[in-house]
């Protein structure tokens, strides 16, 4: 059976919903260098620069670094870059499935080995964007980092080492600054990353028309990304594919079919991005706190109401719970007659945040994706904080009355944290099933461990330490948790799910 490489490209068989690229794709300039080798961003901002490629849009290739020292290149090079990106989804109710060979990549090199070559890259002209996702340590400023080493520690480090070796090579020329889009998770990572590189160059001494250049001939852009991309394929249909296609591919990724990309960026900066025009996943705009809003809140925040009730159903991921109409009809109310009214903005109207609720339910209805609720319940307590208390606030300064959905999620969460203590673990229980608790409030609800009902309830509502709020002196609230909650001890979560849903 043959690898995927450029060789065996003449001799894949052209069968429908298969993209296979043509030979001129090799012969591109490299226009991109990325740090970071992992799927996401494979799956996403690789995965528009090779569906611009294809339609004429954008004619660049990425140059990729790895950043790390763990792992190898070989892959990447025994197939020439190239990897299958399968994309499985729903979008709908119709089921997606495609498979697109991604050529966007010219060359891996890695950070360790290759700095030299890295560098090298600068003197290119045609080098126009700089995209990275390392992960959100990544951003981090180090401050005894130098820009000489070979290489330096942190990614800044390799950042401000690249656009100082630019800003040489061409003389200071403003027209020659990058324009970067980091995709780390961080609110504001453009505006982050900009101020760590600043920071850095003054730190190793830079002289000031460096820093005049690099503050006024490159742009910094917040953006956000959103896609599942799990990996792999899982063993049958990785079988399945090998013998549908007849080749091999050790760096094939699957992915959902939902993408997004918002990009923070002025229209002259938009113009350099033009890999934009090849798919609506890409959105450019001067602000993009609106898509952070509906992610933040539709996605994550119905993610987060929903994961301890789904688990105390008797649900392990995400699909069989949306198989449930029970379930479905309690992550639908949440979202269109708790959470969207309570984002309405003057920048963001309830149409807008229905459309996005209508496709973040196509996306927890995937029936490719296994996306397991305790994974979600992961650092449950900061999540519910950071994402779930605002819309809660919001709802009653609305409203005034108690949104029972809402409710019924808090008193889900509470009963899921009720743990135990063992050497460092902290574990649950639901229906005589154990289950281990990751998440840094644990061990306050394990001193609490005697406590039950109402005075649980109570005891949680009101930590101010912790919400910052006393959510007992909202409306109603504590009586609405306490009877959910004694309803759900008992079992009977289908009951606490119609009373709440009616």
């Amino acid at each position: 059976m043959e690898k995927l490489a450029i060789k065996t490209l003449n001799n894949l068989k052209h069968i429908e919903g298969f993209s296979i690229p043509s030979m001129e794709t090799q012969n591109l300039p490299e226009r991109v260098l990325q740090f970071g080798t992992g799927v996401l961003l494979r799956g996403l901002p690789d995965y528009f620069i090779d569906a611009a490629n294809k339609q004429g849009l954008f004619n660049g290739r990425v140059v990729v670094v790895k950043s790390t020292a763990s792992g190898d290149l070989e892959a990447f090079k025994q197939q020439d870059g190239l990897y299958t990106h399968c994309i499985r989804g729903l979008e709908n109710n119709n089921k997606i499935e495609r498979d697109i060979i991604n050529a966007s990549i010219s060359r891996t090199l890695s950070a360790a080995d290759d700095w030299k070559e890295i560098l090298a890259c600068a003197a290119n002209p045609d080098m126009q964007i700089i995209v990275s996702n390392t992960t959100e340590v990544g951003i981090q400023l180090v401050k005894d980092d130098k820009i000489d080493a070979a290489p330096p520690v942190s990614f800044p480090g390799k950042l401000l080492a690249f656009l100082h070796a630019r800003y040489r090579s061409f003389n200071g020329n403003p027209a020659m600054g990058m324009v970067i889009i980091p995709t780390e998770l961080i609110v504001n990572n453009g505006e982050k990353l900009a101020s760590i590189v600043m920071e850095l160059a003054k730190l190793n001494g830079v002289d000031q028309a460096f820093l005049d250049w690099l503050r006024a001939a490159n742009h910094f852009c917040s953006s956000l990304v959103d896609r599942i991309v799990p990996g792999k394929l899982a063993p049958a249909d990785s079988a399945a594919f090998i013998e549908r296609h007849q080749y091999t591919d050790e760096l094939l990724i699957t992915s959902e079919s939902y993408s997004l990309w918002a990009i923070e960026a002025s229209p002259a900066i938009a113009k350099k991005l033009s890999f934009a025009g090849a798919d609506k996943g890409v959105v450019i705009a001067e602000d993009i706190t609106k898509f952070r809003e509906l992610k933040l809140r539709l996605l994550n925040g119905s993610h987060t109401f929903s994961c301890g009730l789904s688990h105390l159903a008797g649900y392990e991921t995400v699909r069989q719970a949306m198989d449930s109409p029970e379930i479905e009809n309690y992550v639908s109310g949440l979202m269109f007659r708790e959470i969207a009214p309570s984002i309405v903005s003057k920048d963001l109207s309830y149409e807008e945040a229905k459309a996005f609720g209508e496709k973040v339910l196509d996306r927890f209805r995937n029936p490719f994706i296994e996306h397991r609720w305790l994974s979600i319940t992961v650092q449950y307590s900061s999540k519910m904080r950071m994402r779930n208390l605002p819309l809660l606030l919001k709802y009653y300064e609305n409203t005034g009355a108690v949104p029972q959905a809402m409710a019924l999620g808090f008193a889900a969460y509470i009963l899921f944290m009720r743990c135990t203590e063992k050497n460092g673990v902290f574990t649950g229980n639901t229906n005589g099933k154990p289950y281990t608790i990751q998440d840094d409030h644990a061990g306050w609800f394990a001193e609490r461990e005697q406590l039950s009902g109402k005075a649980l309830v109570k005891e949680v509502l009101s930590n101010t330490a912790y919400w910052n709020h006393d959510l007992t002196q909202l409306p109603g609230f504590l009586d609405a948790v306490t009877g959910k909650f004694e309803t759900l001890t008992r079992g009977e979560v289908s009951k606490a799910i119609k009373e709440s849903c009616s």
